[in-house]
C-alpha cells in the first residue's frame, strides 16, 4: 500500500523535527531546530502558537495541559506555554557546548529517552539518556545522529538508530521503568531502501513508522522488521512522523529544507513544511513524563 501525504502547513522550517500531538490541547507541536522555534497548530493545520528560545531545543515531553519538558542543548527544562517561564530540571551535556539534543521520546513508563549529537554532525560524540523521576542515566555513548527512538505499546521493546549506520535496532525494556534489560539487536537493515532512517513513531498495532531523510517517504515496518507500506512525501528531507487528530488517525510528518541547493529548493518549494495523511490505524497518545 502506497499513499501520498498532503501539505498541511507551508512553514518552510530549516529543520522541522520533534512533532507530537498534545491530546489535552488538541494541538500538534513541532520544532524548527535550527531557528530555535516551537510551533503549535490545530488538527486542520492552523498555527495557534509560536515560541522562540535563546538556545537549541529539539524535543519535548508533556507534563500537563500547560507545561512541557523541553530537551534543550544544555538540559531538560520545564516550560510554561502560557507565561513562557522556564525552570531548569537537570543538566544534559551542559559542559559540552559542541553538542545539542536531538530525537527524543517518552516511554510508556514516563521515562524520557533523550538523544544528543554534535551540532556540526559527523563525530560520534553523541549519546542517548534516560530521565525518570529526577534521575538521568546515559544509556548509549559514541552516537553520531541518534534517531527513531520509540517504544512498543506495552513498553517492553525500545527502538533506536544511529542514522549513518542505516540500521534500526531494538532491545528489551522494563515496562515499569523504561530501562533496557537486554542487548541491542537488529530490527531492520535499511541500507537497501530509500534514504536514511530519521525519526519514528509506533502505532497502536505495534508497527513502526520511520521517516527517511533523503528518501521522500515514511516507511511502516511490521513488528518482524518487514516493510508493510510506504507513504510518499513530496520533498526529500523527511524528518519525523507523529499521530494526532481527534481519533489519532492522522499521520503528521515534519520535513527540512536545510542543505538543499538553490536548484533543489526550486524543485521542492514546500520543503520544510508539515505534511499529513489520514490512515486506517490509530496511533498512541503521548505518555506524560514522570518528573
Amino acid at each position: 500500500m502506497t499513499d501520498t501525504a498532503r501539505l498541511l502547513i507551508d512553514c518552510k522550517s530549516s529543520l522541522g523535527e520533534g512533532p507530537f500531538w498534545h491530546q489535552a490541547r488538541q494541538q500538534l507541536f513541532w520544532f524548527d531546530i535550527n531557528n530555535q522555534q516551537l510551533f503549535a497548530a490545530n488538527a486542520a493545520g492552523v498555527v495557534q502558537g509560536q515560541w522562540r528560545f535563546d538556545e537549541i531545543v529539539a524535543a519535548a515531553a508533556i507534563i500537563d495541559s500547560d507545561t512541557l519538558a523541553l530537551a534543550t542543548e544544555t538540559g531538560l527544562k520545564r516550560f510554561d506555554l502560557n507565561t513562557n517561564e522556564t525552570a531548569h530540571l537537570v543538566d544534559i551535556e551542559a559542559d559540552v557546548p559542541a553538542n545539542r539534543t536531538n530525537d527524543s521520546r517518552v516511554h510508556p513508563s514516563g521515562a524520557f529517552w533523550i538523544g544528543t549529537m554534535v551540532k556540526d554532525e559527523g563525530p560520534k560524540n553523541g549519546a542517548v539518556y534516560h530521565y525518570r523521576a529526577g534521575e538521568l542515566t546515559r544509556l548509549i555513548a559514541n552516537a553520531a545522529i541518534p534517531n527513531a527512538t520509540c517504544f512498543s505499546p506495552d513498553g517492553t521493546i525500545a527502538y533506536w538508530t544511529d542514522t549513518p549506520s542505516q540500521k534500526i535496532l531494538k532491545c528489551q525494556t522494563d515496562p515499569a521503568t523504561g530501562m533496557p534489560v537486554g542487548d541491542w539487536t537488529l530490527f531492520a537493515d535499511v541500507s537497501e531502501h530509500r534514504g536514511y532512517p530519521d525519526g519514528a513513531v509506533i502505532d497502536s498495532q505495534g508497527y513502526l513508522w520511520n521517516a527517511r531523510w533523503g528518501g521522500s517517504c515514511v516507511i511502516r515496518y511490521a513488528p518482524d522488521g518487514t516493510i508493510d507500506r510506504i507513504v510518499e512525501v513530496p520533498v526529500s528531507q523527511v524528518t519525523c512522523p507523529a499521530f494526532g487528530g481527534p481519533d489519532l488517525k492522522t499521520l503528521y510528518i515534519t520535513t527540512a529544507s536545510k542543505t538543499l541547493s538553490p536548484e533543489q529548493l526550486a524543485a521542492e518549494k514546500v520543503a520544510g513544511g508539515v505534511f499529513a495523511i489520514d490512515v486506517d490505524v490509530a496511533g498512541l497518545p503521548e505518555t506524560p513524563i514522570k518528573l
